[in-house]
């Protein structure tokens, strides 16, 4: 077997595993920021991230200025996602917040369209109508609280689509060659950005020993490895199969919210994800085809 066909066999598996990974971070973020504002919390995990991202990579960093261009419009998209997700998470349940995530799966394929003027199947518009049918399903209130889309909702929306056009954009642009330069360039580019948005009140650093376990291990699996890892594998993967394997990130963070963040799920939210799920599934596999459709061919 050759280098380059056992990383194709192995890049499904890598982004696999970051699905589940990524599935812990929404209930571990959710706690970490009971003590801590939204854009300290960013500030500080991404720093860490990207030293710990140095440290793995300056030896092997690409330096061409193309590579570095590249890397800093996909932390700019990566960060602008970052900053909706969390902003919402701090305003909803993280079961929620993962299955609303999970959008940039449908989102994909349409930026797809608009961004490369690529062919989006049938199945890809009706895969958009059922996701926003389970969307509205999922934020139906049977509470005093009543119902529809909360600020929650609405920045986790907008955060799938800033991840979608991550997809797109990592797809297009990652090689094998400029994994560890495009990797250090977009971790380089986010850092700024949060620092910059949270220094006017100065930053805040966790005050207990849980809430720093919490954020190494999400600056250094959730963040450092992970950037490297999805890096690496799109480099072996068109943009579609990818958000296709990372859509199984909802049912992880709606499996590690239950476990272990003490949420609990009506009849209402398994609805509402059921049809989330079959809007996934309309993109990966439409009735009749026996293949991902090459329509939607094209995320952290």
């Amino acid at each position: 077997m050759t280098e380059t066909s056992l990383a194709k066999r192995i890049a499904p598996w890598s982004l696999m595993a970051l699905a589940v990974v990524w599935g812990s971070s929404f209930f571990s973020i959710k706690r970490v920021l009971l003590h801590l504002p939204v854009t300290d919390f960013l500030a500080l995990r991404f720093s860490m991230s990207t030293v710990v991202l140095f440290i793995i990579l300056h030896r092997s960093i690409t330096m061409e200025r193309k590579v570095w261009i590249r890397g800093g419009v996909l932390g700019g998209i990566w960060a602008t996602g970052q900053l909706l997700q969390t902003a919402g998470l701090a305003q909803t349940t993280a079961s929620l917040c993962g299955f609303i995530t999970g959008l940039y799966v449908v989102f994909t394929p349409i930026l797809g369209l608009v961004l490369f003027k690529l062919r989006v199947n049938r199945w890809v518009w009706a895969a958009v109508a059922l996701s926003l049918v389970g969307l509205a399903v999922l934020t139906i209130r049977p509470d005093a609280s009543g119902s529809g889309l909360g600020a929650g909702e609405l920045l986790t929306v907008a955060s799938a689509v800033a991840y979608a056009a991550h997809i797109c954009f990592l797809g297009r642009w990652s090689t094998p060659k400029d994994v560890a330069g495009l990797t250090l360039a977009q971790g380089a580019s986010m850092t700024p950005i949060f620092v910059l948005f949270a220094l006017p009140g100065g930053i805040q650093l966790p005050t207990t020993a849980v809430d720093w376990a919490w954020m190494i291990y999400l600056a250094t699996v959730c963040g450092a490895a992970s950037i490297v890892v999805q890096t690496w594998a799109q480099g072996h993967m068109d943009a579609t199969k990818a958000a296709v394997i990372m859509c199984s990130e909802p049912l992880w963070a709606t499996f590690f919210a239950v476990l272990f963040g003490g949420e609990h799920l009506s009849w209402m939210f398994a609805l509402g994800a059921l049809a989330i799920l079959a809007s996934m599934y309309l993109v990966i596999k439409p009735p009749g085809s026996r293949a991902p459709p090459s329509a939607s061919v094209g995320r952290l």
